[in-house]
């Protein structure tokens, strides 16, 4: 039929008779409902079931579970309550068929349509096969499966119900009222298929365990604004008005009293108290737990949705592979047929030429690093001889500020020439099939955009004030710029504006791609076909036109969704023992991903092809790596970024608390103090030396001045050489980190040891259902037997049995 809105479309509608919908729902091994599930209740003695009555009578006093949804709203999934097996046209007796129109659900419909037009030749030639070569060559412009009719209804799902599967996921799944409710799992499965299900299930999950991560972090926020009163080295800051500092800057940044800090250490306490620690290695455990009992609901999902014993299909060779490689041909071991083969040196020569293309674009990422380093540098002078005042005041918080905020610009073109390179490099490898194609290409864009946008922040964890030298002794870029310094309250502040900026302005820019594009887009459209053919006319559309006016999927799939939730995951993971509401701004950011996302499934896209799958793929082992690498970098940012590791070696070594084995808030008294080295300001270089010299704090000009670091007084024998406590603090920084990666890598493994993949319940279940399903085979043969045999009887033909 021609398109109403452009004579040159015409569309195709293609339909499945019964006929062909059994048949090849055989060759798919497509499982349908078999029977009614017999649950097996377990012995239970009369003590638990007084517990159980008890707790049951307690229980009806409590308001109705609000997260539940309503029962009534959702349609009776009898393939969730069914035993399923392989349909098979012969023993089709066996399977519950009320309604032939509805047996197959129109997700498995569609799948089977599109497995048909996979395999189909459409012209004479050997490589002339499949829909997928006829949308690659432009014959086509879009194939796509139709929605269930409008999302939309005049009349109330609670009055009328609902009128489609669409229109019911639109209003109890993807509408912002039903924020708070679980999702509808098993009729997202229906609709969309188990690949789109299980990244709603893993993402619902997901958001479900940050629950206690958030809620232990705000816990350590709120230790911290606690006891921000009674933490003494703030106060010795504060306090110290007759402390002068160096300057941070060549030139124009003057001397400033300590005391002016005061408010960087009443925050840098927020995020860097005594819970810190504790934070940290909860979430390294929580990371583990997570994907443990992510493993646990996989199994429970993948039995529900009869995915234990499926196996994918061999898949078919990419077209690309084929017509590089069809002059070479091997017998594939499988199939037994002759197939493209691809030589292994040239494998491994487009592998290393793959991963030089890598290697550069991660260097591209250092160099952009490196221009941001450049900047701050440079940018500290500008601001320290600024106008205003409020500026000049707080020219590092500014330069911090201003870099990050350019740092995110730099992060985000970049993305969009890494999706062209990482596309560019997975070609030129040649993978044979789309998975490998997938796998591949999800491994370069999730390595290209995780070092894109974590790089800066790994320089401002463990570079930032590191290599700074010491006044009159600096270290230079290129003999010239002065490498910037930490604030005098320390380093983590700028940690923690780097992790909370990134963060927020990251979430927020990919929602508004995520759902203001496709809005905006499909707004144009509806707009047009108003204005040419009206409002009334508009409406009667078919639905097959009305989907196509919707945008397309992702190119991708769900990677861009899967993408962005694991950067998050390395967000809140990472760097957390430096930025503790990390979880809470991740929790708050994916409740109301998950109405997003379903919003733009219902309403904004053209429904998906259902596509099966088992696990979430190769996100999941990128998952692990990213738990490793945290434990890791927590222990370096406890160890090198904050002030944990001199506090303690102050308190038992050094405090008025000495030798005693306490490291209260007494026993740091004078830490401050002792934490910074003196220098004679006769001794700055000619270059570095301040405009002005200081008698505005004295009235005479300064002397000395103080700086953050452990080293000798300009007037012992070795000046400026370190002191022995900072050995001491390098010695107890390195065997934190061993202690702590080794005590935490024991409880991971412990945990994940002690958790196994495959709940009891389950496996019990299974066995179970393996047992029932083989006598209910036996049972409904022998009533198919005795019905064939009573026929016979009335229609009076005779028989001759074997067995007497």
């Amino acid at each position: 039929q021609s398109s109403l809105t452009n004579s040159d479309i015409i569309f195709v509608k293609l339909h499945a008779p019964w006929e062909v919908l059994g048949k090849y729902a055989e060759l798919m091994n497509v499982r349908m409902p078999f029977r009614r599930k017999i649950y097996y209740l377990h012995r239970r003695y009369k003590f638990m079931n007084r517990i159980e009555k008890q707790i049951s009578r307690f229980r009806g006093w409590l308001p109705r579970k609000p997260m539940k949804l309503d029962k009534e709203t959702l349609p009776d999934l009898e393939e969730n309550d069914c035993y399923t097996a392989p349909f098979s046209q012969q023993r089709i007796h066996h399977f519950i068929i009320h309604n032939k129109d509805t047996f197959f659900n129109n997700a498995t419909r569609s799948r089977i349509v599109h497995h048909i037009l996979q395999r189909v030749k459409y012209e004479e030639g050997k490589n002339k096969i499949g829909l997928n070569r006829l949308l690659s060559n432009g014959s086509y412009e879009a194939a796509f499966p139709l929605h269930e009719g409008s999302y939309r209804s005049k009349n109330s799902i609670r009055t009328h119900g609902a009128e489609n599967h669409r229109h019911l996921l639109y209003e109890c799944w993807a509408s912002w009222g039903v924020w708070y409710k679980y999702q509808p799992l098993d009729l997202v499965r229906r609709y969309f298929g188990e690949k789109i299900g299980l990244y709603f299930a893993w993402l619902g999950w997901y958001t479900g365990m940050l629950f206690p991560a958030a809620f232990i972090g705000l816990f350590v926020f709120l230790y911290g604004v606690t006891t921000l009163n009674h933490c003494q080295v703030s106060k010795e800051v504060c306090q110290a008005t007759d402390i002068i500092m160096c300057p941070i800057c060549d030139k124009y940044c003057p001397f400033m009293r300590l005391s002016d800090s005061c408010v960087y250490a009443k925050v840098t306490h927020l995020f860097d108290n005594g819970a810190t620690v504790f934070f940290a290695v909860f979430m390294a455990v929580w990371a583990t737990v997570f994907l443990e009992f992510w493993k646990r609901r996989r199994a429970v999902i993948a039995y529900d949705w009869d995915l234990i014993d499926w196996e994918e299909e061999e898949e078919e060779i990419r077209p690309q592979f084929e017509a590089k490689y069809s002059k070479k041909e091997r017998m594939n071991p499988i199939s037994g047929k002759p197939e493209p083969y691809q030589a292994f040196a040239d494998k491994c020569s487009r592998l290393i030429v793959s991963a030089s293309g890598i290697f550069f674009m991660i260097c591209v990422v250092i160099a952009a690093v490196f221009g941001i380093v450049i900047y701050r540098v440079v940018t500290v002078s500008t601001f320290a001889a600024f106008k205003w005042a409020l500026i000049r005041n707080n020219s590092q918080v500014a330069t911090t500020g201003t870099a990050v905020c350019i740092n995110f610009c730099i992060i985000m073109l970049l993305n969009v020439l890494y999706e062209k390179v990482a596309l560019f490099l997975t070609n030129l490898e040649q993978p044979r099939t789309e998975s490998e194609w997938e796998n591949s290409f999800t491994l370069k864009m999730f390595l290209f955009q995780f070092v894109n946008l974590n790089s800066s922040t790994f320089y401002i964890a463990f570079f930032l004030g590191r290599f700074t030298g010491h006044p009159g002794a600096y270290l230079r870029l290129i003999n010239r710029w002065r490498l910037e310094e930490c604030h005098p309250s320390g380093c983590l502040i700028d940690l923690c504006m780097q992790m909370g900026i990134i963060m927020v302005l990251k979430q927020t820019w990919n929602n508004f791609m995520e759902l203001g594009y496709p809005l905006i887009q499909n707004w144009w459209t509806r707009r047009k076909l108003r204005q040419e053919y009206g409002t009334q006319r508009k409406t009667s559309f078919p639905q097959w036109e009305k989907d196509y006016n919707l945008q397309p999927m992702n190119a991708y799939g769900l990677f861009d969704e899967y993408l962005e939730m694991i950067l998050q995951f390395g967000f809140t993971t990472i760097f957390v023992a430096a930025f503790p509401l990390a979880p809470l701004l991740a929790l708050l950011n994916n409740i109301i991903e998950i109405r997003l996302d379903a919003y733009k499934f219902v309403t904004q896209w053209r429904r998906p092809l259902a596509s099966r799958a088992k696990d979430i793929g190769i996100w999941y082992g990128i998952l692990e790596g990213i738990g490793i690498l945290s434990v890791i970098t927590n222990a370096f940012v406890i160890a090198v970024t904050s002030d944990f590791i001199p506090r303690l070696v102050y308190a038992y070594k050094y405090g008025p608390c000495a030798g005693q084995g306490e490291a209260g808030q007494k026993c740091m008294v004078g830490y401050v103090n002792a934490s910074l080295s003196v220098f004679l300001v006769s001794d700055f270089e000619n270059r570095s030396e301040p405009t002005s010299n200081g008698s505005e704090f004295s009235g005479s000009p300064l002397k000395y001045c103080r700086y953050r670091d452990y080293r000798d007084p300009p007037h012992s024998p070795a000046p400026y050489g370190y002191t022995l406590q900072f050995w001491h603090v390098l010695a107890a920084r390195l065997a934190f980190i061993i202690v702590f990666e080794h005590l935490v890598f024991c409880i991971k493994h412990l945990i994940s040891y002690l958790i196994p993949d495959l709940p009891k319940d389950l496996r019990d279940r299974m066995r179970r259902e393996k047992y029932l399903i083989q006598e209910m085979m036996y049972e409904a043969e022998l009533e198919r037997l005795q019905k064939e045999r009573k026929e016979r009887k009335k229609n009076g033909k005779s028989y001759h049995n074997e067995w007497p």
